[in-house]
């Protein structure tokens, strides 16, 4: 078994920690303040290729897998952006993955290097207010018509709506109580975010106030059947393809901001000095500290075991959901002590760990909470009985 880190994953460190680390703390809080979509940042990513990095070559992407991916997110959100700076990239990377996979050859030339360049931002329509986690209960409608479909429905929790042009929407074109089984009559679109018969209303939120969370209406939106990924009604398998990625990178997402706020505290513990000696030499302060850098570096090794068994195309199941539930709760634990250890400066905004702590707590909540995440591992590995 080698533990050597990759040359290419070192690559990938050094070029996107060039680009994240020209976007410093005082960027990040003006945009924890203003609310502003980090346009400079996306950009700057683009500009890179990053945002490409696992989409096909053939459309202008890197081509690489998972690995590499979790790899670039943990990178981005070490240095002070947080879930900010890395759900500004994060939904390129495996968000469209139903294009890449189901979409034909005219769609993914038409789609994929739009978002690879940066020139198109999207967005996803996928939870629905009285469904939440349960997919199948959404109401979302797509109703055949010539040419196309016609939609009505709510969506919540659609992240950079107010920014994006393209939606990706989650849909039944047949109703749950004509179906045979809950999961069939889903159907994925991916078209223009028409705001005429979309209307977008931001929620004002916790974190990550730079990438906009909004409620949606859809009143009477045209889609033409072009932009239909995929078979109609086979919409809940599609998704199913990008659920183990998006665990991990969220995983390493918290992994790298609990670091971060790790390496600001101990930082803090040895230059503050309380009874004429650093707050650092005292156990109280040094063990909790020592206690979270041990949980973030196991959690770590659980994104990277996960990340290479989708690269291998084996089961990873367990694995991701374990990534993800142990990589919240570290890089939460983290961000929490750190603000711990600098006493009552820890409530400033001047030290930024407060943010750290707003920001890392969503991973604990989305894109799948603790308790299912428990049940799931209680189910398929432990072979207890199903308990909802």
């Amino acid at each position: 078994m080698d533990f050597t880190i990759p040359e290419d994953h070192r690559a990938i460190r050094e070029g996107v920690g060039a680009i994240v680390r020209s976007f410093g703390d005082d960027y990040w809080l003006a945009r924890d303040e203003d609310g502003e979509f980090p346009r400079e940042f996306h950009q700057a990513m683009a500009r890179a290729g990053w945002l490409g990095i696992t989409m096909p070559p053939e459309y202008g992407g890197a081509g690489l897998g998972v690995s590499e991916a979790v790899v670039m997110l943990h990178e981005v959100a070490s240095h002070g952006g947080g879930m900010a700076a890395a759900s500004t990239v994060h939904i390129n990377l495996f968000g469209p993955h139903p294009i890449v996979v189901f979409g034909t050859p005219e769609q993914r030339q038409r789609w994929l290097p739009g978002l690879v360049e940066g020139r198109d931002q999207c967005c996803f329509g996928f939870t629905e207010p009285d469904a939440g986690l349960n997919t199948t209960a959404i109401k979302t409608f797509a109703e055949k018509v010539p040419g196309g479909y016609i939609v009505h429905g709510q969506k919540v929790w659609t992240s950079t709506a107010q920014v994006a042009n393209k939606i990706m929407l989650l849909t039944r074109t047949t109703k749950l109580e004509d179906c045979a089984k809950p999961t069939d009559g889903i159907t994925i679109f991916y078209t223009e975010l028409d705001r005429s018969k979309i209307e977008v209303r931001r929620i004002a939120k916790m974190g990550r106030k730079a990438v906009d969370s909004n409620a949606i209406f859809i009143d009477g939106l045209f889609i033409p059947e072009s932009d239909r990924v995929g078979e109609e009604g086979k919409g809940f398998g599609y998704i199913l393809h990008s659920l183990n990625p998006e665990r991990l990178l969220v995983a390493a997402e918290a992994i790298g901001i609990g670091q971060d706020a790790l390496r600001r505290a101990t930082r803090y513990a040895r230059e503050r000095i309380v009874f004429d000696r650093p707050i650092g030499q005292n156990q109280g302060i040094q063990h909790p500290l020592a206690e979270r850098w041990m949980a973030l570096e196991a959690a770590w090794n659980m994104v990277l075991k996960g990340a290479w068994l989708y690269d291998q195309h084996q089961p990873c199941g367990a694995e991701a959901n374990s990534a993800k539930f142990l990589g919240a709760r570290a890089g939460y634990d983290s961000a929490l002590q750190a603000v711990l250890t600098h006493g009552g400066f820890g409530y400033a905004k001047e030290y930024h760990v407060e943010r750290l702590l707003r920001e890392v707590t969503v991973t604990r909540i989305a894109p799948i909470t603790e308790q299912l995440i428990l049940s799931f591992i209680a189910e398929k590995v432990l072979d207890l009985p199903k308990s909802y």
